[in-house]
Parts: C-alpha cells; sequence; structure tokens
C-alpha cells in the first residue's frame, strides 16, 4: 500500500497546500477515508491514475475546516466526464500533440507525448491536484494559475478544454478565447457532455464517448460525452464568420 503525505514521488517538491490535500489520500484503498483523496483510474482512461475524491462534499469540509475559511468546490477532485472524453481522445490520437506546445484545461497532453505543457486553473487547490497527478504518472508540466480567457492562449500550439463550457456565465468567457485562439491558427478541442451551452452551429464533432451504465451516476449523471472543434475560423473584429458567435449571444470582441 502507498500512502502520500505529499506530492507522490517528489518528496522535495511537495508544499504545504499539497500535504494538506493529500493528507490520508491512498492506493490501493485501505479503510474508507470519505474525506480523503484516492489514486485511482477513471473509465475512459484507465491507463492514467489521478487523485479523486471519496466524497466530493466530505473533502470540501475538511479542506474548509484545515484552512479555516470558505474555499470553492472541488470540483477538480472529479474525473468530469467532458475531461475524461477529451483525454481519450488525446490519447488515441498522439500526433495532435506530439512533440507540440499545449495549453491543458484537461490534463492528457503530457500522456500522449506533447513537447511541452502548461495546466492551468485559477483555483491553487486544483494547481496542487494537477502537480501531483502529473507526478503520480511521472509526467513533467507547467501550472499557471492566472485566468487566461482574456488572451489569445500564448505562446502555444494546441489548446485542450475539458469540460469548459458547464455554465452560461464561463461560456460567455471561454468561446471569446476559443474565437482568438483558433484566429491565430491553433488547434482547439474541447470535452463537452452536452450540457447545452455549446452551440451545435459552431462546432464540429469529432468523436462521442459512452460511460459504462454502473458508473453514470459517479460522473454527473452524464453518459455521453463528445470531442468538438471550432467548424469554422472566427475573426473577432465581427468579419466573415462572426455571426454564429454574436447570433448566439456572445461577444466576439478581442
Amino acid at each position: 500500500m502507498k500512502t502520500y503525505s505529499g506530492a507522490p514521488y517528489a518528496p522535495t517538491t511537495h508544499s504545504a497546500l499539497q500535504r494538506r490535500l493529500l493528507r490520508n489520500a491512498s492506493y490501493p484503498p485501505r479503510a474508507v477515508q470519505p474525506d480523503a483523496l484516492q489514486l485511482r483510474t477513471a473509465p475512459l482512461v484507465p491507463e492514467v491514475e489521478l487523485f479523486l475524491a471519496e466524497d466530493p462534499v466530505l473533502l470540501w469540509a475538511r479542506l474548509e475546516a484545515d484552512a479555516g475559511t470558505s474555499l470553492t468546490a472541488p470540483f477538480w477532485a472529479t474525473a468530469w466526464t467532458g475531461g475524461q472524453a477529451l483525454a481519450r481522445y488525446v490519447l488515441d490520437n498522439p500526433h495532435i500533440v506530439a512533440g507540440r506546445r499545449v495549453l491543458d484545461l484537461a490534463s492528457a497532453a503530457a500522456m500522449a507525448g506533447a513537447d511541452h505543457v502548461i495546466a492551468n486553473d485559477i483555483d491553487g487547490y486544483a494547481i496542487a491536484a494537477i502537480e501531483a497527478n502529473a507526478n503520480a504518472n511521472g509526467e513533467r508540466i507547467v501550472c499557471d494559475g492566472r485566468d487566461l480567457t482574456a488572451t489569445d492562449g500564448g505562446e502555444v500550439d494546441v489548446i485542450l478544454a475539458g469540460d469548459c463550457l458547464y455554465s452560461a456565465e464561463i461560456t460567455e468567457r471561454v468561446l471569446p478565447f476559443v474565437v482568438r485562439a483558433v484566429n491565430r491558427g491553433l488547434t482547439v478541442l474541447l470535452g463537452d457532455p452536452g450540457r447545452g451551452f455549446a452551440p451545435a452551429s459552431l462546432f464540429e464533432t469529432l468523436a462521442t464517448y459512452h460511460l459504462p451504465a454502473l458508473r453514470v451516476a459517479e460522473y454527473g449523471e452524464h453518459d455521453q460525452a463528445s470531442v468538438l472543434t471550432p467548424a469554422v475560423a472566427v475573426r473577432v473584429d465581427q468579419g466573415p464568420g462572426a455571426e454564429p458567435f454574436a447570433a448566439a449571444g456572445y461577444d466576439v470582441q478581442g
């Protein structure tokens, strides 16, 4: 049995936040630790091990008690279906990222041989978990905790965004970001479980994956997820191709 008090396999680089996050985490599971993380696999990506919550609500309560303050819900402690689908697609099509620079909001790029991976999340706990997951799988990544949705993606070749269109508010920020990246010639892939925030006329579906029936409830009650890519390059100056985004109610101004 392996137990962790910091970033696995990287004892000299673990942080106090990682030690707090991974307290009582274990693999394989021992006695039930309902407020802890467990290193295990997700249905669509069995070759990747992730630190996932036994019970996200109890984990959240324990982390808030440890921190002595309110925290954002630990969305990072669940392998959401959209992220799983995107990870599966990249692992099955490694040429998409092989030897390329990737901005990764999903966690699959490093596993498929990307040359340089920047993992992005604005939640410090998510960053700690991403680093721990990378260490557990023997991968090297760079983490960026800034909100990058106002940018065009920076100095990368590929952007992967897993399950990022989960509310109207976040979609209004993510879609213009996608527009700017596509107009720079970047490859952009999104994982989406069909929450209804991805306008069908704006995206091409590359693949759809179905989750085993017995695991649906555990992963947000979505039994399938698709990998999407923008159907056309859309100019951020409201030029040709911008109309579908404007019609859908999104501001595509740069």
